[in-house]
């Protein structure tokens, strides 16, 4: 008894120590500064034209602002008008259901769990549900007049448009900014690659530049637009693309072979990316490296790949002008791979909706003042992507709240007005901004009074000082106790529980996808763009996502983790060498006995997975000119197999 005292108290400190725990991200210094201004001028605006409660509804537009990232200006242009739209929505419903308490309530975890549903869905970056529900709870908060429901959503639009404007402002300077960026990182990651050849650190380096080309191509599809195709960007794209084949034909003749490649070959390609931030392109890397005298015909082969790389960035742009291939999954498509009973994407939007609306009326049904303040509380809580992430949340929330509460409560005290809550709106925003890629808790010692001085200032209401701070924390903390429970009771297994039956999932659809790439039937139809290769990549996103989740369960389920950890990582090497052979212009036709054979080999591995039974070592065909497939199969075998003697 008494260890598991011990280990329950070194389990809690633990936790503790987590969630005060700082990151070593860099202060984003210009981020933060354009979040402020973004928050603050259209209360200064407001105050111009002589009408400050205008300039402060215009304001909550400014948390538009705080959904942006580095993600290519295509994309940001859209996403931020969504979520301007989405702001603009909420702040009218807010208006429109304050004298309703029950309806605020369902609407308040409606509004949270489709903004939970589709950040998750399709992957956006950004602080998903909490701003929502933060513009519709303050709105709720606002003197009820249903009728001025256009007038407030109308303000809200605009302060939002302000934030576009400023959050495109980088594109007139750079416009494919994140797209450099990001190839960069690939071939820096390659050239590593290379060096790790014949070493220890080669697995993990091969796992390395997988990653790093995926978000490569997505950030790539993501700033695609078909109706203005640049120079630059092809260039990126193809020097992406052959980014992939340098890494494939080192995979295919280099895995195997345990001596190290030239270091020339490493320094050539670091060399490359240096280009990439050169205006001028006359001036090729390769006459700076020496090549080796000795080497054999494939390092030759390599280093002449590698040149061929470098002249995608110098060539005219007539010599590189191919045709692009952009293929991406319809919204269709992934919204309904997302809107399944086993997606973790789609649970956790339910558990949000469900809890919320609890929280919600429990707050309602206590007539607490600002009732709104503890689902608040309740969302920020859950907006961890796993339990263990929703406990850090919990105590950096409660601390960061208390103090934060405090900070607001002597700024309201002082009876700020006009100009100066606009410098502090400013202040606040710019410190939380900076403060939030280090820990939520610091951020929350300034977010909370930044948005309790917004929402006070809009709903005229006047309390003494030590009412107004008790009322907080106890909203906080019924809030947060809610989130927590709510978490704990729907969530604690439901993604461990469910990682068999996605792992099975998952691998018979790479079976689906390996029959097509490699059969007679592929014939008159394109590969790219098939129902397999859509479902396989919708599996193994989902299948990622789950285990993470899964991996923040409390308590974990370690034997489950340990097993299925490999074999997802084999899984997604696997779906990588797939989807790259299916932009193959030539791929062999197997014959029958191989396919058949090919396929009872998935088939074993899916069954073996799911019941966590030790697979025998079946052989597998031979793909011409596709060998890593080959082996990755060979070693998904192997996982399965040795995960299983552990157990």
């Amino acid at each position: 008894m008494r260890e598991t005292k011990n280990f329950v108290s070194a389990k809690s400190l633990s936790l503790f120590k987590q969630a005060m725990s700082l990151n070593r991200k860099p202060f984003p210094w210009v981020k933060a500064f354009c979040a402020g201004l973004a928050a603050a001028l259209p209360v200064i605006i407001g105050l111009l034209f002589g009408n400050f409660e205008y300039g402060l509804l215009a304001g909550m537009g400014g948390f538009t602002y705080l959904y942006v990232f580095n993600i290519p200006y295509a994309q940001r242009a859209k996403k931020i008008f969504f979520v301007i739209l989405g702001m603009t929505l909420v702040s009218a419903l807010g208006t429109l259901a304050a004298p309703y308490p029950l309806a605020t309530a369902i609407l308040m975890g409606i509004i949270g769990a489709a903004a939970i549903f589709i950040f998750g869905a399709l992957r956006i970056t950004g602080p998903s549900a909490i701003f929502f529900v933060l513009v519709f709870a303050m709105t709720t908060g606002m003197p009820a007049h249903p009728e001025l429901a256009p007038i407030r959503a109308g303000l809200v639009f605009l302060g939002g448009t302000l934030s576009w404007i400023i959050a495109m402002i980088g594109w007139l300077f750079n416009p494919h900014g994140p797209e450099i960026g990001v190839v960069k990182r690939v071939y820096l990651e390659l050239a590593a690659f290379v060096d790790s050849v014949g070493t220890e650190e080669f697995n993990e380096s091969k796992n390395r530049v997988m990653a790093v080309l995926k978000e490569a191509e997505e950030t790539l599809v993501a700033g695609y637009i078909p109706w203005r195709k640049t120079d630059l960007f092809n260039r990126l794209y193809i020097f992406n693309d052959h980014a992939n084949k340098l890494f494939l034909y080192i995979l295919e003749n280099f895995s195997v072979d345990h001596s190290k490649l030239p270091p020339e070959l490493g320094q050539t390609i670091r060399e490359m990316t240096i280009s990439l931030d050169k205006k001028d392109k006359s001036k090729q890397v390769y006459g700076k490296i020496l090549q080796p005298k000795v080497m054999n015909e494939n390092v030759a082969a390599l280093f002449t790949k590698v040149y061929d790389a470098d002249g995608i960035m110098n060539e005219p742009t007539s010599e590189i002008n191919k045709e692009i291939r952009i293929s991406k999954p319809s919204l269709k498509t992934i919204f309904g791979g997302a809107f399944d009973k086993n997606s973790i994407v789609f649970i956790s939007a339910l558990r949000f909706c469900v809890v919320t609306i609890i929280a919600a009326i429990i707050a309602y049904q206590f007539n607490l003042v600002r009732s709104y303040w503890v689902p608040l509380s309740c969302v920020a809580v859950m907006s961890g992507s796993t339990i263990v992430a929703t406990y850090h949340r919990a105590i950096q929330r409660g601390l960061g709240t208390i103090v934060g509460i405090l900070i607001a409560s002597f700024i309201l005290a002082t009876h700020p007005s006009g100009y100066i809550i606009a410098i502090f709106i400013l202040l606040l925003t710019f410190i939380t901004e900076l403060f939030i890629v280090k820990n939520y808790g610091l951020a929350a010692l300034f977010f909370t009074p930044n948005a309790l001085l917004m929402a006070e200032s809009t709903s005229q209401g006047s309390f003494s000082f030590s009412y107004f701070a008790s009322a907080r924390m106890i909203d906080v903390v019924i809030g947060s106790v809610i989130g927590l429970i709510g978490v704990w009771l729907v969530g604690r297994r439901s993604a461990s529980s469910r990682l068999p039956h996605l792992v099975t999932k998952t691998i018979r659809s790479q079976a689906q996808f390996l029959f097509l790439l490699f059969s007679d039937h592929r014939v008159g139809i394109n590969v790219e763009e098939s129902n397999e290769i859509k479902k396989m990549q919708t599996n193994i996103i989902t299948l990622k996502t789950l285990y993470t989740t899964a991996a923040g369960e409390i308590p974990v389920n370690q034997k489950a983790l340990d097993y299925y950890w490999p074999v997802i990582f084999s899984v997604e090497r696997l779906g990588y060498l797939l989807e790259n052979c299916s932009k193959a212009e030539k791929r062999p036709i197997l014959s029958e006995e191989k396919l058949a054979q090919m396929l009872y080999v998935c088939e074993t591995m899916a069954n073996a997975a799911g019941r966590k039974q030790s697979p025998s070592i079946k052989n597998v065909p031979e793909i011409e000119s596709f060998p890593s497939i080959q082996n990755e199969i060979i070693r998904l075998q192997k996982s399965l197999q040795m995960n299983n003697r552990k157990m």
